[in-house]
């Protein structure tokens, strides 16, 4: 599966954008500027949105390589 099909696939289950789960970690203290803290955990982020969203791990990996900067 492709990055963006992974991105399709949750838009598709959440109902949230790439864009929204960019301002939603921003939000939660994870990410400022749009880049990840370096004192945030890859585990946080991953944690957080499987419980929030129920993402599967996957799922949780392409949002936070999306988080890191990953574009395609």
């Amino acid at each position: 599966m492709s990055f963006q099909a992974y991105l399709d696939n949750i838009q598709t289950k959440t109902g949230k954008s790439p864009k929204d789960f960019k301002n939603l970690a921003e939000k939660k203290g994870f990410t400022e500027k749009g880049k990840i803290k370096t004192s945030v955990k890859a585990t946080e982020i991953i944690n957080w949105l499987k419980e929030e969203f129920q993402l599967g791990h996957g799922h949780a990996m392409a949002i936070y390589a999306l988080l890191k900067g990953k574009k395609e």
